[in-house]
């Protein structure tokens, strides 16, 4: 790359976060002159690490809306090019074990109040009461979520689920997507009108009449200068802000997550991402249990663990691959501080054991890999990036042209298309909507908003 060469925009950070952004700048603003910057291959850090779910439930509106506007994005994308990552629209299947749901239904209000008939209670077993629940077709399926208080509608929906399920709240409009599908359609389409990528970190950042740059090149350090700056460096945003003197409300939080070749067909390939909401005493046998009370670092495996269990079939119906993930690691986060990222993960190696038997609570299928984990399997993991209320951090981060889109935690391919959007009409004068403020650093001005964040029960990690 040639030195001192000028851009409009330089976005830092190529996952689907920038991407999306730099996809909105060039197709809906015509800019033409916006370069992507990652030391990385496009979307190969955490974007490569994530569930690839979307759900339009959020205990909040502003939320609810932020993604049900990034669902519509991806419709159309989907729409126009075929459907080429794979959207589907089984739902979220979210199980408890507890008879009493108010305060989950109280959550359902702020996604679906005002629409007519959004929150569908089923409390009998009744021919054609639930009719079509797992088909993918996406474009013709309900929204609104469909509230199941019958175990043997529960058992006839979701035969694989524990019979000691009381309910499940099966969100509609939700699924799943290949992010990196996604991802890649977008760099592809901005390719032609005007977008590059430099492949290098930036170790330099300083205002003057716009922004200069300095990147580590594989090669050498260069220096570009761009009017505009968009930081979407993922778990590297608070680093790259610090570069300005502008320190982000941001923490890493490291998430593990296994995938596994299901050669024994413990989980139907058409159940949806399902969600254990509750707390779990793992099922190991006597010996078992006695030898991690005897381990000082491992007697925590005998306790009550938070739930939050998440399994996905993966791949589609021909493939055999399950996901399996459970928020209980984000007792391993990395410290607020930015600077003690660590770009080497390391693994816990018990934990493909941990989250097989607290799945196996809802998937009792899952106890058959108990003496034998499957042989098949991907053990990896990311940082979830976020804000303490699990809100994005998308506008401006200071008055000289420097943009934040951010602090996606376990939401970035969902929400990356109205990330983008949002970013992208920031930057251009575009129209933005109601929620623009509340999704920018400007919200922790709002008093009356941030106390009501923090006063709220649920910040919709699932």
């Amino acid at each position: 790359m040639e030195k001192g060469k000028r851009f409009e925009i330089a976005v830092i950070g190529a996952g689907i976060t920038g991407i999306a952004t730099a996809y909105y700048l060039c197709k809906e603003y015509g800019r033409r002159s916006v370069v992507l910057i990652d030391s990385r291959d496009p979307m190969s850090y955490t974007s490569a690490q994530s569930g690839d779910n979307y759900r339009d439930w959020w205990p909040h509106r502003v939320m609810a809306d932020f993604t049900n506007d990034s669902i519509d994005l991806m419709e159309k994308i989907a729409r126009d090019s075929l459907n080429i990552f794979q959207m589907n629209r089984r739902g979220y299947a979210i199980a408890t074990r507890s008879g009493n749901i108010d305060g989950l239904l109280a959550g359902l209000e702020a996604s679906y109040s005002g629409v007519k008939n959004q929150i569908r209670i089923h409390e009998q077993l009744s021919a054609g009461s639930y009719p079509d629940p797992l088909s993918d077709n996406w474009q013709s399926k309900v929204g609104g979520v469909d509230v199941l208080s019958n175990k043997a509608l529960i058992q006839q929906t979701f035969p694989s689920f524990s019979t000691d399920i009381q309910h499940v709240l099966h969100i509609r409009r939700a699924g799943d997507i290949s992010g990196q599908q996604l991802g890649q359609t977008m760099l592809e389409q901005v390719k032609p009108l005007g977008c590059s990528r430099i492949r290098g970190r930036v170790v330099g950042l300083a205002r003057n009449q716009g922004y200069y740059l300095d990147i580590q090149t594989p090669e050498e350090v260069i220096s570009i200068h761009a009017d505009i700056v968009v930081n979407a460096a993922g778990p590297f945003v608070g680093n790259v802000g610090e570069m300005l003197g502008i320190k982000l409300p941001v923490k890493n939080i490291f998430h593990q997550k296994i995938a596994f070749e299901d050669h024994l067909a413990a989980i139907p390939r058409d159940q949806p991402f399902a969600i254990d909401m509750d707390e779990r005493l793992l099922d190991w046998s006597e010996d078992e249990r006695s030898m991690l009370l005897e381990d000082c670092e491992l007697k925590w495996l005998t306790q009550p663990i938070e739930g939050g269990i998440h399994c996905r079939p993966e791949g589609g119906l021909s493939s055999k691959w399950i996901k399996l993930g459970w928020a209980y690691n984000r007792l391993e986060s990395i410290p607020n501080d930015s600077k003690e990222l660590v770009e080497d993960i390391h693994f816990n190696s018990h934990f493909p054991e941990i989250v097989m038997r607290g799945a196996a609570a809802l998937n009792p299928g899952l106890r058959q890999y108990y003496e034998a984990l499957p042989p098949k399997r991907v053990h990896y993991g990311g940082y979830y990036t976020m804000t303490e209320e699990n809100w994005p951090l998308i506008g401006p981060m200071d008055e000289s042209g420097a943009y934040v889109a951010g602090a996606l935690s376990g939401f970035g391919s969902m929400a990356a298309c109205a990330s983008g959007a949002l970013c992208a009409a920031w930057i251009c004068d575009g129209k933005l909507p109601a929620y623009a403020n509340a999704l920018s650093l400007s919200r922790y001005n709002n008093q009356e908003l941030m106390s009501e964040i923090r006063q709220a029960e649920n910040i919709g990690l699932l």
